[in-house]
């Protein structure tokens, strides 16, 4: 078939379910699919809110379409379940009790299977039950209030990290992590990934430097939010924009060189008190060149240095195409897989299936009989 031909991933040979919902339980069904796991989407009859065939987040998964609130759907997902290494979803707390096809009745018929659940809020707490998203996900665990500049609000990041780092990423890592586990143990579990937690635990090395006396919750006024004159975002002569990361002093040092910034005022680089003013000049600086004149300057050196591309100009950039960091699919540009691993090659699998389109492959893999 299509996807045996296709699979090299490491996780090659592990059959996992995702009950198809909204952003980031496909992005963390697409992440497994990515690494060459058997990756059947259930999709659900009715409207979907996307153009399914053009979703990126569906490549490399196969589909099969299930009315769960029907004895037979619900029947054949758990046929699928008896032969899975792991399932997970993204409804609120109790929705798949209510089908019959929580954790519990799935663990009936499949003991080894590890059960993902993704919620914005978790499976338990005072909020568990309510409608929310990524802004509000990420507003309740100080992610949020940490971006933006200092003479402005709160500015919600793009793509949103709640939803995909704190949520997807992290459903995707506990899924293996349970996986691994139940190789061992022969047991299943249930993986409870809120996106509040994951949102949170992103916030580490920040916690980490509010404990040090080393980060302020004033927004815009900190190293790495736009408070330093060298770690910072500068508009260039042609109305494009250049980041320079110079953290290090030996980097710093090199990055003034480079740019002949070498007045006797720059020299106290963590003095804070001196940073608006710096941080002036340097504007006043790159807004004498073109952003390519900057990148002829201090691209490839150690001033942490680099263009501030767009979504249109970043796949077509030197590093990026070396590394093939992005690769185009029925006419439409995409991120590639990452990580990349030397020996089990992972891969951006095949195109986005419309929803059904493989049942009959699917049961036949499986080892079951197909369904009408």
């Amino acid at each position: 078939s299509e996807f045996e031909e296709s699979v090299l991933g490491p996780l090659q040979g592990f059959k996992i379910i995702e009950v198809a919902g909204l952003g980031p339980g496909p992005f963390c069904g697409m992440l497994l699919a990515d690494m060459g796991a058997d990756l059947i989407c259930v999709d659900r009859p009715g409207k979907h809110m996307f153009e399914l065939e053009s979703d990126c987040t569906r490549r490399g998964k196969r589909s099969i379409l299930l009315n769960l609130k029907t004895p037979e759907g619900r029947a054949t997902l758990l046929e699928l379940v008896a032969q899975a290494d792991a399932l997970f979803e993204g409804f609120r707390p109790g929705v798949m009790e209510k089908l019959g096809l929580g954790p519990e009745d799935c663990k009936a018929v499949n003991p080894r299977l590890v059960y993902g659940r993704m919620t914005g809020w978790g499976q338990t707490g005072p909020l568990s039950q309510a409608a929310g998203h990524d802004i509000n996900y990420t507003a309740l665990t100080g992610v949020l209030f940490a971006n933006g500049r200092a003479d402005g609000p709160p500015v919600p990041p793009i793509p949103p990290v709640g939803d995909f780092g704190g949520g997807a990423m992290l459903l995707a890592f506990g899924l293996v992590c349970a996986l691994l586990e139940a190789q061992k143990s022969g047991q299943g579990q249930v993986v409870d990934a809120a996106m509040t937690d994951g949102s949170a635990l992103l916030m580490t090395s920040l916690y980490s430097l509010m404990g040090q006396g080393r980060w302020s919750t004033e927004r815009g006024r900190n190293l790495v939010d736009g408070g330093a004159h060298f770690y910072n975002v500068y508009a260039t002569q042609d109305d494009k924009y250049i980041a320079v990361g110079a953290l290090e002093p030996q980097f710093y040092q090199l990055l003034l060189q480079k740019i002949g910034a070498d007045g006797a005022e720059f020299q106290q680089q963590f003095d804070q008190q001196q940073w608006p003013e710096l941080k002036q000049k340097l504007e006043d600086l790159f807004r004498t060149r073109s952003r390519d004149e900057w990148c002829d300057l201090l691209e490839g050196t150690d001033a942490c240095f680099a263009p501030v591309l767009d979504m249109q100009e970043a796949p077509h950039h030197p590093h990026n195409q070396a590394r093939q960091t992005y690769f185009e699919s029925a006419g439409r540009m995409q991120p590639a897989a990452a990580p990349r691993f030397s020996r089990t090659k992972e891969q951006s699998g095949f195109a986005p299936h419309v929803p059904g389109a493989d049942a009959v492959a699917i049961l036949k893999d499986w080892g079951l009989t197909e369904k009408n």
